[in-house]
């Protein structure tokens, strides 16, 4: 029996922002029909709240059946689209911004909260990958990589991230309906800028912010590459200027080694861990990052900033090394009175060793850490990630109304 099928998807061309539903239609009927082909397995509906909206079709081909092995059939399940879409209505994403932005409107599941009923840091960047590869999907653009462009494939190159800021002003609560909206820019001569905004569906809060900037390697060196003329012109249509978070000078993030107040060693990648270019994603890296905030932190305070520096990549067989240093916040005044070895940090008074800064720096109602990965190879240390989190006090529980 053949197992393919063509679902045809009313698509809409028109760049305008607008709402849409989805209504699926089954045709019932058996397994295949009396010449062998299978039966028409759905079509969707889609309905716009704008009579202007110009509506026009166009055929997407999943599931195309291959040759099997002693009579099974095999299924290439792939369904990449070849030319730019405008809608996919099984994302629930729209192409915006004048043809050129994504929006998806995602729901937060039960699994991506934490104890607190809400999203985690972790959810919230997966989420941003996901919106991203999503957007290089509908551009039409997509060739077998993880977000490479067909032109990148044929060069053997791939994207690999250099530095991501993401801001949190609120948590999304398990439930909630969110929009996710991301767009790409230039940096540099040999980069590219994507940025992301998360909202409330509902209300249009702005719930976070993030933006990121990447370069191309090549997948077989392992080496940093220039784009080439190809690769500039598949993407280059697609950039726009407009910075969710401007940043004129990034602040500087310094260096840890072992002297770092909090470390948690022995960490190692896992066959779970390791993405569709073969090496550690770079969300796994943010883990491990946490791994080493102590645990007063995270009952009493939410992660409301993060900055990350991507330096290095991390192996498969590595052992890594997660280190963390409160950061002393406000003016440091000159000087030991006294004889006695204390400092004096936006009027408290903090003992040297224990914990006294960090309970000091606590009970200001905002702290800052710096943060590094790193593997040893030999003698030396290597850095993986450095990194910088600005946490700030916990609001009241959530309640969910019925």
């Amino acid at each position: 029996m053949s197992l393919g099928f063509r679902p045809t998807l009313t698509l809409i061309s028109t760049m305008t922002t607008f709402s849409l539903s989805y209504v699926p239609c089954f045709r019932t009927g058996s397994s295949s029909t009396d010449n062998g082909d299978p039966p028409s397995v759905w079509s969707f509906k889609i309905y716009s709240a704008f009579t202007s909206t110009k509506i026009t079709r166009t055929t997407m081909y999943a599931a195309l059946p291959l040759a099997g092995v002693n009579g099974t059939t095999l299924v290439e399940r792939t369904m990449i689209p070849t030319q730019k879409q405008f809608v996919d209505p099984f994302r629930q994403g729209l192409i915006i911004m004048d043809g050129v932005g994504y929006r998806q409107t995602v729901v937060v599941r039960s699994y991506e909260v934490g104890t607190d009923k809400t999203a985690t840091l972790i959810s919230i960047m997966n989420l941003l990958q996901e919106t991203a590869l999503n957007h290089v999907w509908m551009s039409g653009l997509l060739g077998d990589g993880f977000g490479a462009t067909r032109g990148m494939t044929r060069n053997n190159l791939i994207w690999v991230v250099t530095r991501m800021q993401v801001e949190v002003d609120q948590y999304p609560i398990w439930g909630e309906i969110l929009e996710i909206d991301t767009w790409v820019s230039a940096s540099g001569k040999n980069g590219m800028r994507r940025d992301w905004e998360i909202r409330s569906h509902d209300t249009g809060i702005v719930f976070a912010r993030a933006t990121s900037t990447w370069v191309m390697m090549n997948e077989k060196t392992r080496r940093l590459s220039k784009i080439p003329d190809e690769v500039r012109e598949e993407i280059s249509p697609w950039f726009i200027h407009n910075q969710t978070i401007k940043e004129e000078s990034p602040e500087k993030i310094n260096k840890l080694d072992d002297n770092a107040k909090y470390i948690n060693s022995g960490l190692q990648p896992k066959r779970s861990d390791l993405d569709m270019n073969h090496h550690v994603n770079n969300v796994k890296y943010v883990g491990w990052m946490l791994e080493a905030v102590p645990d007063e932190c995270l009952e009493n305070y939410q992660l409301s900033n993060i900055v990350l520096e991507y330096r290095k990549e991390c192996g498969s067989s590595d052992v890594v090394q997660s280190l963390c240093e409160p950061e002393e916040l406000g003016i440091i005044q000159d000087g030991v009175q006294g004889g006695t070895d204390v400092n004096y940090i936006n009027g408290c008074s903090i003992g040297i060793g224990g914990g006294g800064l960090l309970n000091c720096l606590m009970n200001e109602g905002t702290i800052r850490f710096t943060h590094g990965l790193q593997v040893k190879e030999g003698s030396k240390c290597q850095e993986i990630v450095r990194g910088k989190t600005t946490w700030k006090k916990r609001n009241n529980r959530y309640t969910f109304c019925g």
